[in-house]
């Protein structure tokens, strides 16, 4: 009888911890998400949705835990216990798998700021397609931002595994190439000094030479015939820039300087001409 009441009162013993553990532990954590949550989401203006459903998803899985340990103390309820923590193993599986995704996220993130295929500002093109400035590296994506100031968010994943540009990775310097065709009547020696000319008095062009090429007497600017086309005869000049937003600049500024000149000396850009034959 003694043994009974002793196997009794150790029983409700265990199940009120349990329970009182239980209690606690959930009333902690979900402190510790709320201080979260405040200090670090809601201060910085940023989305507390997926926080919130991971605090209920875990504060569930706590209590489940807990009734599972204390029903098992029951012998009468010790299968519907060992049923709930497996309930609860399978919930963990199943999280386990759904963050797969998260943890790649992770992991490529810590390796792009370890080894820097680009870091906070850098000009970037990914696939040919999308390009912007860098402007946040967190655990989950890169944040780029275009010209039209749009966010393109790149899961850190994705862009680890793909071709990229960097317009700022080791020399910032960026090169502008003009492809202008003139007509094969036009005066091509001089369409060339004006390409070289335009080029070398804009104030965004740098000086590309080395020590070397200055010694050997380079060319600061060289333009080139590049092709004999159709109805156009093509010219190519290299302009150089100290990065990519002066080169851009630089660019549309020496497009409208060349033309201009072009038209002051006769040089014949050629378009396209179609003749059309009506028969009676």
């Amino acid at each position: 009888m003694i043994h009974k009441y002793f196997t009794e009162f150790r029983i409700e013993t265990m199940i009120a911890i349990i329970v009182l553990s239980t209690f606690t532990i959930s009333i902690v954590f979900n402190w510790l998400m709320r201080r979260f949550v405040k200090k670090t989401l809601v201060e910085h203006h940023k989305d507390v949705t997926a926080y919130l459903f991971m605090k209920h998803i875990s504060t569930a899985i706590i209590y489940i835990i807990g009734i599972a340990f204390a029903l098992i103390q029951i012998p009468a309820f010790k299968t519907i216990g060992h049923t709930l923590l497996a309930g609860a193993g399978v919930l963990s599986l199943v999280a386990g798998l759904a963050s797969q995704q998260a943890l790649s996220n992770i992991m490529s993130g810590i390796l792009i700021v370890i080894f820097k295929p680009f870091k906070i500002n850098d000009k970037i093109t990914l696939r040919g397609t999308f390009t912007g400035t860098v402007e946040d590296i967190n655990l989950r994506q890169v944040v780029l931002r275009d010209v039209e100031n749009n966010r393109i968010i790149i899961p850190n994943s994705v862009i680890s595994n793909d071709l990229l540009v960097n317009a700022h990775l080791g020399d910032t310097r960026n090169c502008r190439y003009i492809d202008i065709g003139i007509g094969y009547t036009s005066n091509t020696e001089l369409a060339l000094e004006i390409m070289k000319d335009e080029v070398a008095k804009h104030p965004l062009h740098i000086d590309s030479r080395t020590p070397e090429d200055i010694e050997n007497n380079v060319p600061l600017v060289t333009a080139r015939v590049t092709a004999l086309g159709d109805s156009a005869v093509n010219l190519k000049v290299a302009a150089w820039a100290k990065d990519s937003a002066d080169g851009y600049v630089l660019y549309c500024d020496l497009l409208q300087s060349i033309k201009k000149r072009f038209d002051t000396e006769n040089i014949e850009i050629p378009f396209p001409q179609r003749s059309v034959t009506i028969a009676k």
